[in-house]
């Protein structure tokens, strides 16, 4: 018995003098290193790496030849600026995201006669996104509101749920649903996937489907019968969207990214037109190609 707690004495004496040494850290390139003493008196070096910041975000900045909105043509014969800052912490994001056209022109979706007598240079639209992410191993769970600060529209607000799988394609399924001025719920389904090219270089391509069902009066569809937005609420297969793109890290935490999109209807509803009016009373869908160009830093 008493050979036993001298032996337990003699381990925690032994247990006291490493933490000791341990605990007297010295600094190398601003990194704690701490000297652990081995069964030959040598020392092993081990170096604790400082904590990653809570705190994340990125800022950037966009310029693209149009603006287009879940297929919907909101810009036309100019170019648009897109700045956007976002910060998360531990799970909640904020982001603030605007809209700047160069030379306000009318376009399938754009028809407001007031907003349109403001020609030339034109910051038309600020979000404000506000959401909160859960993580279980591989898929993410995210929850959030949108608020829509539109010049060529009425404002609105949309709630929405995101599911992501982080495998192979990252398919991520979102469901939004405006809860102010135009009732409807959109869902979209998308694919992404990156891949390395010359050092940190990276391909990009990605695609996505939604489908849209309009649930109040402001979807009522156009008859020729009444010349008039009468018929059924607007609900089916809406937009595609195929992009591709490029990753170019230019220095630390700084990336340039050069991308094209394609825009396309996924239905017959989505294009369609009656008596030379749109089907959609928020503008039929077209064939688009967008292209431009984003400059991101992240923190």
């Amino acid at each position: 018995m008493i050979k036993g707690l001298r032996i337990l004495v003699l381990m925690a004496a032994l247990l006291c003098s490493a933490a000791g040494v341990y605990a007297e850290g010295k600094k190398v390139d601003g990194k704690t290193v701490h000297e652990v003493p081995t069964e030959k008196g040598a020392t092993l070096a081990h170096t604790v790496k400082p904590e990653a910041s809570p705190v994340s975000g990125s800022a950037s900045i966009g310029v693209f030849n149009k603006y287009i909105f879940r297929g919907y043509e909101l810009s036309s014969h100019s170019f648009v600026v897109q700045p956007n800052v976002s910060v998360s912490y531990k799970g909640f994001s904020v982001t603030l995201w605007s809209n700047i056209d160069s030379n306000v022109h009318a376009t399938q979706s754009v028809s407001n006669a007031n907003y349109l007598a403001n020609t030339g240079k034109n910051l038309n639209e600020t979000d404000f996104t506000l959401s909160y992410t859960y993580t279980i191993d591989n898929l993410s769970l995210t929850g959030g509101y949108i608020y829509y600060g539109t010049d060529y529209t009425a404002e609105t607000e949309e709630v929405f749920v995101t599911a992501a799988y982080d495998t192979l394609l990252k398919p991520t399924l979102s469901v939004y649903r405006d809860i102010n001025e135009y009732g409807g719920t959109y869902f979209n389904l998308s694919i992404a996937h990156s891949f390395p090219v010359y050092k940190e270089i990276t391909l990009d391509l990605s695609a996505s489907a939604g489908y849209f069902a309009g649930s109040d009066s402001y979807w009522k569809t156009y008859e020729s019968s009444t010349g008039a937005y009468t018929g059924k609420k607007y609900t089916g297969f809406h937009d595609g969207m195929l992009k591709a793109g490029f990753t170019i890290p230019v220095a630390k935490n700084v990336s340039v990214q050069p991308l094209v999109q394609y825009w396309f209807p996924l239905s017959s509803k989505a294009k369609k037109s009656v008596s030379g009016n749109s089907y959609n009373p928020n503008g039929k869908l077209e064939e688009t190609l967008v292209t431009g160009v984003n400059l991101t830093l992240s923190f």
